[in-house]
């Protein structure tokens, strides 16, 4: 269960992917509050690999579904880059 407390812990942390890339910080947090749930975590682009997606931009929006665990550290699924954009690498 995420609790308000758990969930300000949650800022500043270090993202990396499954494959063990640094992405960022948590900079934001966006949750459904219809249905009481986190609907997305907001990445501070830190570092080339998130940076390169984004393309300058200062960060990007991660559905939460491709969050696999957070704790001294967020990890979520990794990200592939394609000519089409990025995709959600399928497991």
């Amino acid at each position: 269960m995420v609790t308000v407390k758990d969930m300000s812990e949650m800022f500043g942390k270090d993202v990396f992917t499954d494959r063990g890339v640094y992405c960022g910080k948590v900079y934001d947090v966006k949750i459904d509050l219809s249905k009481f749930r986190v609907k997305s975590l907001v990445i501070e682009a830190r570092g080339p690999f998130l940076a390169n997606i984004v393309a300058g931009k200062k960060g990007v929006v991660v559905p939460y579904h491709m969050v696999n665990s957070i704790g001294d550290v967020v990890i979520i699924k990794h990200i592939n880059i394609s000519a089409q954009g990025p995709q959600e690498e399928a497991v």
